[in-house]
């Protein structure tokens, strides 16, 4: 089965969806792209024994959401690679809003359970309010790493853990094996945060978040952490669209530990979402393994990119704080 055509003819059976052309157009657009995450409902589903088709509501829940997120966070964000700025903030706002009353509707005529109905709907409704909280202490922008670890927490572990939780329970799971699977799914949200973090500060030319002055957890640390280069990491911060300071920065971020205690963080989710997923009694948990192993694999490519070796850099981390 193509999940995500199966997905999108899915949504496309709600009158609002399918008569709204942009809406349309930005849910095929996504669709082609195959997001991981409009698969995390299947991969709980057919993980606790269930078949594909069973997670196809969950999945379009899951596709709803994750747009109406995105709209909203650009926005916040000012991102200019935003549709926003094709529709203008307003008609953005209302699609989100439309969105995100389809993830909710989404189940009523296709669950003959009105408990699962009524359960779906509630792991829904608690990821947006949480969603929400974690999007708005993000505009703050982190000022040291309790604030930055609080924002991870509302804005990016509850998406992966309820679409987790939503294929699990569709699957006919027990509500213990599915509260397991949003557990799982959180800590695998965080290590998506922090490995995003790694790789847009890593990346070439300068990614937004160093232009607009953002704190992602890397250079969140570099800042606040009292290290040698930090004065001077705080210069290149302000010139961070020369290329040779962001090379300099960059280099700082490897030699004061900031990548280092990335992925520190990153393993300690790692250890701890596989102690969760070995507890649970599952049918097939091949496919979630699989999920945190992609989110520490292209890590370790990156200290091998920099002729470090992690377990040295872990140990040496974990020294320091």
């Amino acid at each position: 089965m193509n999940i995500y055509r199966s997905t999108l003819e899915y949504l496309f059976t709600l009158p609002v969806i399918s008569a709204w052309p942009e809406v349309v157009s930005l849910l095929e657009n996504t669709a082609a792209k195959m997001p991981r995450d409009w698969r995390l409902p299947v991969m709980a589903c057919e993980a606790v024994g269930g078949m594909d088709e069973q997670a196809i509501p969950a999945s379009a829940a899951i596709a709803c959401a994750q747009a109406s997120l995105i709209l909203i966070d650009d926005m916040l964000d000012d991102d200019p690679r935003g549709i926003y700025w094709q529709l203008g903030p307003g008609r953005a706002a209302n699609m989100a809003c439309v969105l995100q009353a389809a993830s909710l509707e989404i189940f009523l005529p296709s669950l003959t359970s009105l408990t699962i109905k009524e359960a779906s709907r509630s792991y829904l409704n608690r990821m947006f309010l949480a969603t929400a909280l974690g999007q708005d202490l993000d505009v703050h922008n982190p000022p040291d790493e309790k604030a930055y670890w609080e924002i991870v927490k509302y804005k990016s572990a509850p998406f992966f853990g309820t679409a987790l939780q939503l294929g699990a329970l569709l699957g006919g799971a027990s509500e213990k094996v599915a509260a397991g699977l949003e557990r799982y799914g959180r800590l695998y949200g965080e290590m998506i945060q922090i490995h995003d973090d790694l790789s847009d500060t890593m990346a070439i030319p300068a990614n937004p978040d160093w232009i607009v002055g953002r704190s992602p957890l890397p250079i969140l640390f570099a800042k606040t952490v009292d290290h040698p280069a930090r004065d001077r990491f705080l210069e290149l911060c302000q010139e961070i669209t020369c290329p040779d300071a962001l090379t300099e920065a960059q280099n700082i971020l490897i030699s004061c530990g900031a990548v280092s205690y990335c992925m520190h963080h990153l393993m300690i989710r790692h250890t701890a979402a596989q102690q969760i997923l070995a507890s649970l009694s599952l049918p097939d948990r091949d496919a979630l393994n699989e999920l945190t192993e992609a989110a520490i694999f292209p890590v370790l490519g990156l200290f091998e990119a920099i002729g470090e070796k992690p377990s040295e850099l872990l140990s040496e981390v974990a020294n320091q704080k």
